[in-house]
């Protein structure tokens, strides 16, 4: 039993890591996605698309190895989420799949790329709203009867779902902006830093009021966050947000390149250590814990060795593409 309680915790760690890898990594493409009619149709929105070209498509590796793992080492949970989330996880692929096409469709049918820009924003914003719906959904919690999804259809919809969702999609398109810093020149980049000085206020005010109403959800959180002594360690979160912000606005200030990027990618991490705060032990919150989800020992130690074997394999040609195509994207790649 405690081998099991082990590796147990271990998986809830790895897909911890392989859900946010792909939250910073897909956000950013999505971001840029969800910025596109920002930029004027021509070289600027092609040097836009290029950015994140030889990249995007291997980033939702990482949307698989999450869900892929949540099915293989805690099937009961993957049972009780998905018939809980179908409309708004239904959305996300929907919008993923149209943000592929279009990005291939552009360049290969021009005659129709105002079409396909419209599909490729459209689809990065369905899938990063429907992304923050989804962790509200969970956030706020699920009905569960005995070992099944005991609520109705709807559910996943309130006010505090949309909070989440419309949190997500100005976080995704703050990544968007800090990114083509990184990877652009001239009047994309100049735009990009427009959008970012926008856009860092708007994040840092999306994650308070997300912050805010958290609690209300249940009391459980309230002792979480606010009872001494957890509390003097709790606290330190938003104290680091706080400092990271200010320094978020100051590499934003002095025209820094790749400091807007690290610091909006740690108010992520520092958002999602506080997720991790409010929700461990429980995989569904308040209802199901990681260890009653997990599968059995032998199921996930064998998986363990599997995935042992692959996702170094994964984190290295991940950093190797990133380093081939370092730098920033000038004629492009297309």
């Amino acid at each position: 039993m405690n081998l099991n309680y082990d590796l147990a915790t271990i998986w809830a760690a790895l897909i911890a890591f392989a859900v946010f890898a792909y939250v910073v990594l897909d956000g950013f493409d999505l971001g840029i996605g969800i910025l596109f009619p920002r930029f004027i149709r021509g070289p600027d929105r092609d040097q836009a698309m290029n950015a994140i070209a030889p990249v995007w498509d291997g980033n939702e590796t990482w949307l698989i190895l999450g869900g892929g793992g949540l099915f293989a080492a805690f099937p009961l949970a993957y049972a009780i989420i998905l018939p809980a989330l179908y409309p708004p996880i239904i959305a996300m692929l929907l919008g993923l799949i149209f943000r592929g096409v279009a990005f291939e469709f552009r360049w290969r049918d021009p005659a129709h790329q105002p079409f396909w820009d419209f599909a490729f924003t459209t689809g990065s914003t369905i899938a990063a709203l429907a992304q923050g719906v989804t962790l509200g959904a969970l956030l706020q919690g699920i009905t569960v009867n005995g070992r099944a999804y005991g609520g109705g259809w709807l559910d996943w919809l309130t006010p505090f779902t949309v909070l989440t969702g419309v949190s997500v999609v100005i976080g995704y398109a703050l990544l968007g902006a800090c990114w083509l810093i990184v990877k652009t020149e001239g009047e994309t980049e100049r735009r990009a830093y427009a959008l970012a000085r926008l856009l860092g206020p708007l994040t840092i005010l999306a994650i308070v009021a997300v912050s805010a109403a958290t609690p209300f959800l249940a009391h459980s959180y309230v002792k979480r966050w606010f009872t001494f002594p957890g509390v003097l360690i709790t606290a330190q979160v938003p104290l680091l947000v706080a400092i990271v912000s200010v320094l978020f606005w100051r590499a934003l200030a002095t025209h820094r390149r790749i400091a807007p990027f690290a610091l909006a990618l740690t108010l992520f991490a520092l958002s999602f250590i506080g997720l991790g705060i409010s929700m461990f032990p429980y995989i569904i919150p308040r209802s199901v814990t990681i260890w009653q989800a997990a599968a059995p020992e032998a199921s996930q130690a064998f998986m363990l060795v599997g995935a042992g074997v692959m996702l170094p394999i994964i984190l290295a040609y991940t950093a190797w593409s990133y380093w081939v195509f370092r730098g920033k994207v000038g004629e492009g790649y297309h």
